[in-house]
């Protein structure tokens, strides 16, 4: 073998350890997460990149009194989008609704796209960063200028909670 292959041979065995590392870090922000107001979003693979359903919904007091209602008295499940700028999708069911559409970046930690915000019916350009095995950092901007984040919590799955689930992970 001429020494050119050789070096090519030897560059692409040690690139080949960070593939499986890189195939997972896609995979980091799968999962559900609790939002700060304990809202519960789920992240999975869609035709967009990675798409964020709100999965659970939950009524604080504030965002009650902000409405003038009594928060033990909302049915989540009938909650509507009804601050949609478009009017045609005022009446989509909010459980269930899809608040993020996300695409992986050069960064397998990083992912941009838009964040759809049902208490203004508006949507923004977003990022959001895996920050450490189970939390992430959402970031919605509006014209880049003003912008928010939001740290995410991972709900860990019942079985991983099993310390025999854990063994057999770390075994492998």
């Amino acid at each position: 073998m001429t020494h050119l292959v050789r070096l090519a041979m030897l560059a692409l065995a040690a690139c080949l350890p960070l593939l499986p590392a890189l195939a997972r870090a896609e995979a980091l922000i799968e999962g559900t997460w609790v939002t700060p107001d304990q809202a519960e979003m789920t992240i999975a693979p869609c035709e967009q990149g990675f798409c964020g359903v709100l999965s659970r919904i939950v009524i604080t007091e504030a965002l009650a009194s902000q409405h003038g209602v009594d928060a033990t008295s909302i049915n989540v499940e009938t909650l509507i989008d009804v601050f949609n700028e478009d009017p045609a999708l005022r009446g989509r069911p909010m459980l269930g609704l899809q608040i993020l559409t996300l695409r992986a970046t050069d960064n397998p930690w990083h992912f941009e796209g838009e964040i759809y915000n049902p208490q203004d019916g508006k949507t923004y350009a977003g990022a959001m960063d895996v920050t450490g095995p189970d939390t992430i950092l959402l970031k919605g901007c509006a014209l880049y200028v003003l912008c928010q984040e939001q740290t995410w919590v991972r709900i860990v799955p019942p079985e991983a909670t099993d310390p025999n689930a854990i063994t057999a992970l770390a075994v492998q």
